[in-house]
């Protein structure tokens, strides 16, 4: 196995672009269904358990049902879900009933590809990489996800908190486990506490319990140290496209900008651009 590991590490790019791909096309899945499958969730815990009985919906989870076209449920071939060359090939239209498919398809395969391609090169055919990896995909989903419907699932946050820990346990993050564990608390009670004093103030709610939930998880990952930088970040971030979504009039009814997709944009910089600014002061 390791004799296996050593001849891949030339080739470590390319496994991980290639394996990027695969995984990019997995996560549009997760990205469509999971809010679906929350929804579900809702309804059938808010059903009584008679109406539960008389309403049995099919199974919908991240396997069932197959891929499918939304419009008209014509079920994908083998060969309709090769990530962006089926796009190509179907020049981005359903292959039953020619309704649209958003560019945003391919766009996250390519992104998930050059991503993990990424940390495969600095990081080699590794545990180190593999763990960077599914930090990233997780990151991404979340960011997409937050900006479609507002939602951070716990099911994506409360994990990725858990894997940061462990990593730094096994002193595979870069961090030690005092610094990771500081780094979730301090994460989750500074947004929390901000949570609070904004409603008091206001009366209203300025973010919800997940964008706490994944700022532990960026603390448990990068470590206490580099919390004051990734909230710096996403701050800028969000109210630079804020702006513009005003300028553009763009902005949804309750002028709401959800918050996780600029913390995730922050994870993504401080990933790439930590020891640069780390020497500028940041952190």
């Amino acid at each position: 196995m390791l004799d296996f590991l050593n001849f891949l590490q030339p080739y470590a790019i390319w496994v991980g672009g290639l394996i990027g791909l695969l995984i990019g096309s997995f996560l549009n899945v997760v990205i469509h269904r999971m809010p679906l499958m929350l929804e579900q969730q809702w309804q059938a815990d808010m059903a009584s358990a008679d109406e539960a009985q008389t309403a049995l919906q099919p199974s919908f989870n991240l396997s069932t049902p197959s891929s499918h076209c939304p419009h008209c449920l014509h079920r994908l071939n083998w060969w309709e879900n090769v990530p962006v060359v089926s796009y190509l090939l179907l020049k981005g239209q359903c292959s039953g009933c020619h309704a649209h498919i958003s560019l945003r398809y391919p766009a996250i395969e390519l992104f998930t590809a050059l991503a993990i391609a990424a940390c495969f090169h600095h990081w080699g055919v590794s545990l180190q990489a593999c763990a960077w990896t599914g930090f990233v995909c997780t990151v991404l989903c979340l960011a997409v996800i937050d900006w479609d419907t507002t939602l951070l699932p716990d099911s994506l946050t409360q994990p990725l908190v858990w894997a940061g820990l462990i990593m730094a346990a096994l002193d595979e993050s870069g961090q030690t486990l005092t610094q990771a564990l500081w780094g979730a608390v301090a994460g989750y009670l500074s947004l929390w506490s901000v949570y609070w004093i904004f409603k008091l103030i206001t009366g209203k709610e300025g973010m919800g319990y997940g964008d706490f939930k994944l700022f532990a998880a960026l603390g448990a990952w990068f470590g206490w140290m580099a919390l004051a930088p990734l909230i710096l970040l996403a701050s800028l971030a969000g109210s630079a496209i804020g702006l513009v979504l005003q300028r553009r009039q763009k902005l949804r009814e309750n002028h709401h900008i959800p918050f996780g997709p600029f913390l995730a944009m922050a994870s993504g910089v401080y990933m790439v651009w930590g020891d640069f600014l780390t020497r500028l002061g940041w952190a």
